[in-house]
């Protein structure tokens, strides 16, 4: 009996490998109209990222000898077409096509089928339901939530401005989103178990990315983190779930968003609790579920990257951190608070200069469903894996002059205009764009404003991030400033 089973398993194995073998085999025929780097017949091109910090940019030199996309090759077996030009990127963007789950399947046991990895025509439903909550009246009363969490942090600053010492950013900043965004979700409903469960989430998840066994789903199951993982994932689902079910019973009287709205503000459980379709049929509770964790995920993780760069690209350049400090300073001497966002054009240009740098997301993938055919007549197959490098676009030196320089005058409306729509997409483009990028806009420039009204920021030169990109963009070594208080305006004016 034994060795029928281990023939069985054999015969099993090699029917698997041929079938990889004969794949791999059409994938690089099919791919032949790409040249690409030289890749080494059993790792493919995985040797030649050293996840170092200097990946990135060997992605944007590759990008400059193999002009708008080039084959990656991860193993003999999986290819995915990188693009880095403009002219691909819109081509890509505009379609449907379903998200890659290489990732994105990592964090499926947590957030379900949201709306970040379903497709089809659940895709459709669940996108047109949920975007009346990124509505401009409805985002408008978060900027105060935001700034609240935002001050917390700030207080916990001071001790680092009057010591002088360098500290690590990121951590600060994404408690900070994770506070701010579960007071946008939950209003108040929040624990600290919930809290910790989603940061240990967030981190298990870019440690899995990062850790080539634990891709594999069984190695990663019987693994510690893969134990940890699980336990996470019920605390964060099951107290999601319990405040769906007590919301649900305090709306059984008021079906009507604007009743609820004249007794508080709307948070986005309100939303997706009241959303109903033209057949007035609404979530279940399974989809909000997976749409209030997907919310938390991308809320916090991708927000806290975009900021905590942001905060380091104006220590490292104080001429343009003075001029967005006395441009928020104007208005908070007209307004008194930071809730009117509008009124700050020049910051606003740095911001969209830092998410050009240092995009949040460095990186999209699609799994195509039909033959896509580029402008330039070259055409992949069905079932072909492409990647767009949103790094590598916003580096692109045929695209963008002194493209590592940071300038924020590229964001002049004569200069956008001068420009394709898709040489800048850090929250995607098309369809299948970041439906919260008015979230994230607003909670960077209200803790923008924020920071620069109370700190001037300190580049300490012994520390360079070394960026890397997971999930999320993020830095090996973590992202190191220095702060100071800010000097009075009297005490500027006397000095002058």
């Amino acid at each position: 009996m034994l060795p029928l089973f281990a023939l069985v398993c054999v015969v099993a194995l090699l029917f698997k490998l041929t079938v990889l073998v004969v794949k791999s085999r059409k994938t690089f025929r099919l791919m032949e109209t790409f040249t690409g780097p030289p890749a080494h017949w059993l790792f493919g091109h995985v040797l030649e990222f050293k996840q170092d910090g200097s990946d990135l940019d060997k992605m944007v030199a590759f990008g400059s000898k193999y002009p708008y996309a080039f084959p990656l090759w991860f193993g003999p077996f999986v290819c995915f077409l990188n693009i880095h030009h403009p002219d691909y990127a819109k081509t890509i963007l505009a379609s449907t096509e379903p998200k890659d789950d290489f990732a994105y399947r990592f964090i499926k046991e947590w957030i379900g089928d949201g709306l970040l990895v379903s497709h089809g025509q659940k895709w459709f439903r669940h996108r047109r339901l949920l975007t009346p909550g990124f509505h401009y009246d409805v985002l408008k009363p978060y900027v105060k939530l935001m700034s609240d969490s935002a001050n917390t942090m700030l207080n916990k600053w001071e001790k680092y401005s009057e010591t002088g010492e360098t500290f690590e950013l990121f951590e600060h900043v994404s408690l900070m989103t994770l506070d701010s965004i579960l007071k946008c979700a939950f209003s108040y409903n929040r624990t600290n178990a919930y809290i910790q469960s989603v940061y240990e989430l967030s981190n298990l998840i870019n440690l899995r990315f990062r850790t080539f066994p634990y891709h594999n789903d069984l190695i990663f199951h019987l693994s510690p983190h893969g134990f940890r993982f699980r336990k996470a994932c019920r605390v964060a689902q099951n107290h999601t779930a319990e405040v769906i079910r007590k919301r649900k019973d305090e709306l059984k009287e008021e079906k009507e968003l604007d009743r609820i709205e004249a007794k508080r503000y709307l948070d986005f459980l309100d939303i997706l609790l009241c959303a109903r379709d033209e057949n007035n049929q609404g979530l279940s509770d399974e989809a909000i579920r997976a749409e209030v964790d997907t919310f938390m995920f991308e809320g916090h993780d991708t927000t806290a990257s975009g900021i905590s760069f942001l905060l380091y690209c104006m220590a490292c350049h104080p001429e343009h951190q003075q001029m967005c400090r006395e441009e928020i300073m104007e208005l908070l001497e007209d307004r008194g608070d930071v809730e009117d966002l509008s009124k700050i054009p020049y910051t606003t240009m740095c911001i969209k200069e830092s998410l050009r740098l240092y995009p949040p997301v460095p990186g999209m993938a699609r799994n195509t469903t039909k033959p896509i055919t580029f402008f330039d007549g070259r055409t992949i197959p069905a079932g072909s894996l492409v990647g767009t490098s949103v790094y590598g676009i916003h580096r692109n030196a045929t695209v963008w002059e002194n493209p590592n320089v940071f300038d924020p005058l590229r964001f002049l409306p004569e200069n956008v205009s001068s420009r394709s729509p898709h040489a800048f997409v850090p929250f995607s483009a098309g369809p299948r764009n970041c439906i919260g990028q008015t979230f994230a806009m607003n909670e960077m420039k209200a803790v923008i404003a924020l920071v620069l009204q109370r700190y001037e920021l300190i580049e300490d030169s012994k520390w360079k991030p070394k960026i890397i990109p997971r999930l999320v963009l993020r830095s090996l070594n973590g992202i190191h400033i220095k702060v100071k208080p800010v000097q009075p305006i009297f005490d500027r004016a006397a000095k002058k």
